[in-house]
């Protein structure tokens, strides 16, 4: 066999062996409180054995192209990442309106709001490559405050991240069973989490004992990692490619810290 041939079988062996490994994605229908459900997983199969797993909940526009794209950078890294669905099977939109009436009426109720994002955890802990004693959480805008919610509901996970999302303090005189460490990264220049309601975040996250960090990035508006952000037509959006790439490096710093055995 000349040296060609044995080239040309240990480069398509090589190729098989790449087109069967790298991240794998699928949707999963789930339901909550009689709403049809459908959440997407992503993973890398190239790693074998349980590995942490990240929850990640959606902006209020729903489980779009940009939260499946976050779902997937974090299976790149070696997380198992499912991005869950709080609106139903195919409700996402374009439209401030709807967005606001979908995330209304899911913040009506604090227990079913929890409720459902519960419901999108135990799709996660399903998975046969999680590892269920390393679950983290992380959301952007609406998600930010859902993943707060998910903290203060004495949840067992590691840790939840807010990308520019409302500062919810914790329930006064209700935060001993919390279980989660909080990483908030919010935009300086934010209209909806101006100075004062930062202030009044940070004097009731410091009576609250919990361990929390804070991170405000200069000149970012709401909605700060979210390529599409300028294109909404709404003033106090704006994409950050500084603050984008700088939170998830303070996203990863926190997830090593957090899942270190």
């Amino acid at each position: 066999m000349n040296k060609r041939i044995i080239l040309s079988i240990m480069l398509t062996l090589i190729f098989a062996a790449s087109a069967q490994a790298g991240v794998v994605t699928k949707t999963i229908p789930y339901s909550h409180n009689g709403e049809n459900l459908e959440g997407y997983l992503a993973y890398d199969s190239s790693i074998k054995g349980r590995r942490p797993a990240v929850l990640i909940v959606h902006e209020w526009w729903g489980l779009n192209k940009y939260v499946r794209m976050r779902a997937e950078k974090l299976a790149a890294l070696g997380y198992v990442a499912f991005a869950l669905d709080m609106y139903g099977k195919g409700k996402v939109t374009e439209h401030p309106k709807q967005a606001g009436e979908w995330s209304k009426k899911i913040r009506q109720n604090v227990q079913s709001w929890r409720g459902r994002a519960l419901a999108g955890l135990a799709i996660l802990k399903k998975q046969p490559q999680t590892d269920t004693n390393r679950i983290a959480a992380i959301g952007y805008c609406f998600g930010g405050s859902t993943v707060q919610q998910l903290a203060y509901g004495g949840t067992d996970i590691r840790g939840v991240v807010s990308f520019h999302g409302s500062l919810l303090a914790p329930p006064e005189g209700a935060t001993s069973g919390v279980k989660a460490r909080v990483l908030i990264c919010s935009g300086a220049a934010d209209p909806f989490n101006g100075p004062e309601k930062v202030q009044r975040y940070l004097t009731a996250m410091e009576a609250s004992g919990l361990d929390y960090q804070m991170i405000a990035y200069g000149g970012a508006k709401h909605g700060f990692t979210n390529p599409g952000a300028d294109k909404k037509g709404i003033a106090a959006l704006g994409y950050s490619k500084s603050a984008d790439e700088r939170s998830w490096r303070h996203m990863r710093d926190f997830f090593d810290e957090i899942f270190a055995r």
